[in-house]
């Protein structure tokens, strides 16, 4: 892939990506979420769900999304940036930016080969087992990195710097 934006597609341009991507017999795999801000557990769970075929796309959460499952002062970065940085991780073939908060819709659209969500999510509980299994797909559950999270980044920074008169720039 030449150009990283070309990595961020809308879902409208879906149906012709995955006819493509299937006449060339690709395993798809797709996983979402809201990817506020980077850190290496995301990177290595990008990097455990490409492993489990050929292309990976990401659902990614809009900011309104962002905001209805965690809060009206989330997310820190704005969704555009987001995505951008996700398509420049090396395990990331697409990014799809979603305005629902959970990513049934899209996952209808996809029917991904492999389903993945963090290990914290029981089997049941991730949004689109169901669908993905009756369509002879399978669902993936990666172990997560220990105090890793966005969450504790904001805390972390917050106990640091929060009693501090900083300019943001």
């Amino acid at each position: 892939m030449k150009d990283r934006e070309s990595k961020v597609i809308i879902p409208s341009k879906l149906k012709t990506l995955l006819k493509r991507l299937r006449r060339q017999n690709k395993k798809i795999v797709f996983t979402n979420g809201c990817f506020d801000i980077i850190h290496a557990g995301h990177v290595r769970y990008l990097k455990g769900a490409k492993r489990l075929g050929d292309m990976l796309i990401v659902g990614l959460n809009s900011d309104s999304s962002v905001r209805k499952i965690k809060g009206d002062f989330r997310p820190l970065i704005h969704q555009k940036e987001r995505a951008e940085v996700l398509s420049a991780l090396e395990p990331v073939n697409y990014v799809v930016i979603f305005n629902e908060t959970t990513p049934l819709k899209l996952i209808k659209n996809i029917s991904p080969d492999v389903l993945v969500k963090g290990a914290d999510w029981r089997g049941h509980e991730i949004v689109g087992s169901d669908y993905v299994k009756a369509a002879g797909g399978r669902i993936a559950r990666i172990r997560l990195v220990k105090g890793r999270s966005t969450s504790s980044i904001i805390k972390k920074i917050l106990y640091t710097y929060g009693s501090c008169k900083t300019s943001v720039e």
